[in-house]
Formats: structure tokens, sequence, C-alpha cells
């Protein structure tokens, strides 16, 4: 049990359900219905992002032995071989999976593969970091939208929208172990309110209003704590609340697309994510 539960934390399980809404949002926005290409696209997206997950840690171990020591591999649960050879597996399988789903759908898994190895390797700690994640989860948007209808010009506005969140949340996660600026809280707590109020559709509905009050109100407090006290534990609680406020989004772009099926089962994952976020980190 101890040693699943290292790799649970090694792959931060709780924020694999943040990654299958990418691809549904993106059939959604391409006017497609979830089928088996579809389903082959959130697999490549959860592998992909498990990689990353597994990459992360093992580029980051010499400075996790220092200021995060309770971590998977600088405490010794989890041997640095193991990790690195669980991302390039993880890679592997995804983009596979990504090759039966079609060759629109392995024309976007490969750049968003090397979005993810760039950033884990060395975007990370430069100012590119942020804008390297945004484009890797933007890019999984669209690896639905390839695998459901093969184009990916529709999905277009959608994916500009999760990767400015992902920006926000990314440029908040820089200073998580340490007392930081307020700016990136605050920045980042703007760009939420801007995002709620783009999200319903034209008209308004019922449920993409609900999606959007939810995707603000899952983010928005955390966001304001950490600007107004940026210590490391306030941080990396609004982190772990962006990471989360992700499903309310995808669902909210489902919705947009008037995908209300689809939106409604993006959002029944957040329960379970948030259950699970009370036994392992996402952060």
């Amino acid at each position: 049990m101890s040693r699943l539960r290292a790799w649970a934390e090694l792959l931060r399980l709780p924020a694999l359900f943040t990654v299958p809404g990418d691809a549904l949002a993106g059939v959604a926005a391409g006017a497609g219905r979830p089928g088996p290409r579809a389903l082959l696209a959130v697999g490549c997206s959860l592998c992909l992002y498990e990689a990353g997950m597994a990459l992360n840690d093992w580029a980051d171990r010499a400075e996790d032995a220092v200021e995060r020591p309770h971590r998977p591999i600088p405490s010794g649960r989890v041997r640095p071989a193991a990790a690195l050879a669980a991302a390039c597996a993880f890679t592997a399988a995804g983009l596979a999976l990504a090759a039966r789903a079609g060759r629109p759908a392995l024309a976007v898994a490969v750049p968003l593969a090397a979005a993810v190895w760039s950033y884990d390797l060395g975007l990370k700690r430069t100012p590119a970091g942020p804008g390297a994640m945004a484009a890797a989860r933007g890019l999984d948007l669209l690896l639905g939208a390839a695998a459901g209808t093969g184009r990916v010009r529709p999905a277009l506005v959608p994916a500009a929208l999760l990767g400015t969140h992902t920006l926000a949340v990314t440029a908040v996660s820089r200073q998580e172990t340490r007392t930081g600026s307020p700016l990136a809280p605050l920045a980042a707590l703007t760009t939420t309110a801007l995002l709620a109020r783009a999200l319903p559709p034209r008209p308004p509905t019922l449920l993409g209003t609900a999606l959007a009050v939810g995707y603000a109100g899952t983010a928005a407090r955390p966001y304001l704590h950490a600007a107004l006290n940026p210590s490391p534990p306030l941080t990396q609680r609004a982190v772990g609340a962006g990471i989360r406020a992700t499903i309310p989004l995808q669902a909210a772009l489902a919705a947009r697309a008037g995908a209300t099926a689809t939106a409604l089962a993006t959002v029944a994952l957040g329960p379970p994510a948030r259950w699970l976020a009370r036994r392992v980190s996402v952060t």
C-alpha cells in the first residue's frame, strides 16, 4: 500500500480528473459526439498528463530534496529511474492511442508531447514556462477536436480560454514553495473573473451560467487569500483550487458549444477529484 501511495503522489492522481474534460470540450467545440476516437483522445490525454507528472518529479529531484523532501523520489519511495521509465512509457502509450484515433489526432499529440517534455526539462524555470504549460493544455483540447471531427479550427477559441486559465494557475504555482508577490494571485483572480464572464453562451442558458459561476467560485476565494497573504500554504491551496476549477471550466466550454450531456458528464468528475484530493496532494 505504501508503494501504491507513493506512485499516487508522484502521478498526482486527483489532478487526473481534470484531464478528460479537455478532449471532451474539444469534441463539443467541433460539434462532434463522443465516440471511439474521442475516447482514444481521452486516453492519450491521460497518458501524456501522467508522463508530465512523472517527468516533472524526475527533473525536480534535486530541488525537491531541499524544498520538498517528503516527495516520492527524494524520500526514497520511488527510484528516479523508475519515474523516468514511467514518463517514457506513458508518452509512448499516449502517442500510440493518438495514432489509433487518426492522423489529425496524432498531428496534435506529437507537439503536445513535445510541449510536455520541453516544459518539464527546462522551460518551467524560464519566463516561457507558464506559456508552455498553457500551450500544452490548449493543445490537449485541440486533440479532442482533431480526433472527434478531424478539424481544430472550431476549437481554437475554447482552447485559448482554457490556455488562459492554465497560464494564470501556472504563474501562481511558480511561488508555491516560498513567500512571494501578491501580483500573480491577483492576476489569476482577475483572469478568472474575465473568463467566467466570457463563458456563458449567447443567449445565456441556466446550465452555462451555473457552470461559469461554479468555475469562478472554485478558484476566486483561494486566489484572494493568496493575494492577501502570499505564503506557501495559501499559495499551494490556491494552486490546488485553480487545478480543480479546470473541471467546471471544461464543462462550461462544453455547455457553450451546446453539448449539455458532455457538460454534465464533465462536471460529475469534480466530486471524486475533491474526495481524492483530501488524501493525495495535487501540487
